[in-house]
């Protein structure tokens, strides 16, 4: 599986980033992980991950952090992931 990042500026694609989850150990480590690293090569701080996201991604393998959700200024309106097979 890997997990996919993208940052948007209103319906825009500013930035685009994949990783690939190991398959080795429990999927909550391995998704962290794979969602850090993509923040790192994206160059942007982790974002809080809330109520919203669990729901959103357990449903529909994808979420949105909006940029209040950065602890940091950030020039984008969002950050999506995606989970794909």
């Amino acid at each position: 599986m890997k997990l996919q990042a993208k940052i948007m500026k209103g319906s825009q694609i500013v930035m685009e980033e994949e990783a690939i989850l190991s398959g080795q150990g429990k999927f909550q480590k391995q998704l962290e992980h794979c969602f850090i690293e993509l923040c790192r090569n994206m160059g942007i701080s982790v974002p809080m991950w809330i109520g919203k996201n669990t729901r959103e991604f357990a449903r529909f393998r994808r979420t949105s952090f909006n940029s209040d959700q950065f602890f940091e200024k950030v020039s984008f309106d969002r950050l999506e992931i995606r989970l794909f097979e």
